[in-house]
């Protein structure tokens, strides 16, 4: 009689995936991230246990957007005063803060509970090429 294996804490290895964001499309980079960092990606995977790796993602300033998107894609704020809704383009975004369009990409894509939150904190987003993660010997992240 077989039981149905579900993971825990003690049975979870976690590793380290670096990925180079320079010419990728948002969207695509941003799901198979999402899938690392939730550990869809593994066999033990286990929907309400954090049995995903860390993920390393360097070049954020060069993420790709295809089509008009670059100047249509808005993100948006709110300061919660009466009429304080700020706007901004992607354009704008990623030259104000390339790190925050890939972490809120990828925040989309994840759980909204405290595992979701908990997953996030996984993620190293850097804007240059370099990253001070080479101690944890990161593999490739194939995108």
């Amino acid at each position: 009689m077989q039981k149905t294996f579900s993971a825990n804490k003690s049975n979870v290895e976690r590793g380290w995936y670096v990925v180079s964001a320079r010419g990728k499309p948002l969207g695509r980079l941003a799901a198979r991230i999402a899938a690392v960092l939730r550990g869809k990606h593994k066999a033990i995977f286990t929907p309400h246990v954090d049995c995903g790796d860390f993920v390393v993602v360097t070049d954020a300033e060069k993420v790709l957007l295809t089509g008009t998107k670059l100047d249509k894609k808005m993100y948006h704020r709110h300061t919660r005063y009466p009429g304080g809704l700020k706007s901004m383009n992607y354009r704008q975004f990623i030259a104000r803060d390339p790190v925050g369009v890939i972490m809120k990409a990828v925040r989309g894509m994840l759980p909204k509970n405290k595992l979701g939150r908990k997953l996030l904190t996984k993620l190293r987003v850097y804007s240059g090429s370099e990253h001070p993660h080479e101690a944890q010997q990161p593999k490739a992240l194939d995108v």
